[in-house]
């Protein structure tokens, strides 16, 4: 390589600040051999040419379409590549990131949604699945009551894909556990027994759907399914004392895994 002046070419800091890379970048493809600088001062700097600068436009510009450097390297220094053949090849993968980006995109919509409505069904769909009693508002409701917790956070990533029929088949477990425990219950059972605990461990595993469930959590929610009046409402619509009878029941099965259900917490 000829020595030269600071007057024969440009220093890497000004083609770094000419095209917009970094010194580390032009260090590098010099290293490997992609783009080398024509000229050296008697102090050993680089200095690059009008040819030099014209190759690294060319790869600032392959880089930028997102070519890697060994494909930019056979463009420039392969007299027979197939120049139109690997740009297609290039554009193809971008179709391909870009697809695949919107996908991400869609799917980040979905779970702000999910997270700020709860729900992500219209109301008539809500309706058909749940049933003509169900209040479309309820989700809205829960989220201004609950939206600052982890279960809250569960829920809405576990319903942000979930499609109007994976909701209905929710909403069968849920109803075929509401039978199960007023039969239990018509049938004599008691709290404690092992089918009442079948049945408590079967509305956990239900539970799952909307987030996990530890059964002092259980025991909590058998508290508020006895006491509050919507629950409760449900509950003894089905069978009258079922609110009662499944409290009893959440708790029995605490006690026989060494939980206090006067002093179990949300946890």
């Amino acid at each position: 390589m000829p020595d030269a002046t600071d007057a024969d070419g440009l220093t890497v800091g000004q083609v770094s600040t000419r095209l917009g890379v970094t010194v580390r970048a032009l260090h590098h493809w010099d290293d490997i051999g992609l783009a080398r600088p024509s000229l050296r001062t008697t102090a050993g700097y680089r200095l690059y040419t009008a040819g030099d600068l014209e190759r690294l436009h060319r790869i600032v510009v392959y880089r930028e379409l997102g070519l890697g450097l060994d494909g930019i390297r056979a463009i420039l220094d392969d007299s027979a590549a197939d120049v139109p053949g690997a740009l297609r090849a290039q554009r193809t993968q971008i179709a391909q990131r870009i697809d695949r980006l919107q996908q991400l995109s869609a799917g980040l919509d979905r779970m702000i949604a999910a997270h700020e409505r709860g729900l992500l069904l219209t109301a008539e769909q809500q309706a058909a699945i749940f049933g003509p009693r169900w209040d479309p508002d309820s989700p809205a409701q829960a989220r201004q009551r609950y939206g600052d917790t982890t279960q809250w956070q569960q829920y809405a990533e576990r319903s942000a894909f979930r499609s109007p029929e994976e909701w209905q088949a929710v909403a069968d477990a849920v109803a075929d556990l509401d039978r199960a425990l007023a039969d239990a219950m018509d049938a004599g059972v008691t709290p404690g027994s092992p089918q009442a605990n079948q049945l408590v461990e079967r509305h956990r595993a239900v539970f799952t759907s909307y987030f996990p469930l530890t059964r002092q959590m259980q025991v909590c929610l058998g508290r508020m399914y006895e006491a509050d009046p919507g629950f409760a409402a449900h509950y003894d619509g089905i069978r009258a004392g079922l609110a009662t009878w499944f409290r009893q029941s959440i708790d029995a099965n605490a006690r026989a895994h060494d939980i206090d259900p006067d002093t179990a917490t949300w946890q």
